[in-house]
């Protein structure tokens, strides 16, 4: 697959992911932390604010990864 494909794929997938995460975050805190103090929130939003990276990083490295095409072309 081209790379070019696989950065508009990948883009929609980024989108998407931070899309659903954000609003499954945000309605487990609302079901889950609706007593707790501002600290806990803080705490829990400052967690899941960088828990999403991690799938946008495997995401990223396989869009930006060239085909195999490409690597043989290039020999």
């Amino acid at each position: 697959m081209p790379v070019r494909v696989k950065k508009l794929i990948g883009t929609f997938l980024l989108v998407l992911l931070v899309s659903v995460y954000a609003i499954v975050a945000t309605i487990f805190a609302v079901a889950q932390l609706a007593e707790s103090s501002a600290w806990v929130h803080l705490a829990y939003f400052f967690f899941t604010g960088f828990l999403w990276v991690i799938p946008a990083m495997f995401i990223i490295s396989w869009m930006t990864k060239p085909s195999k095409r490409e690597l043989t072309r290039d020999l």
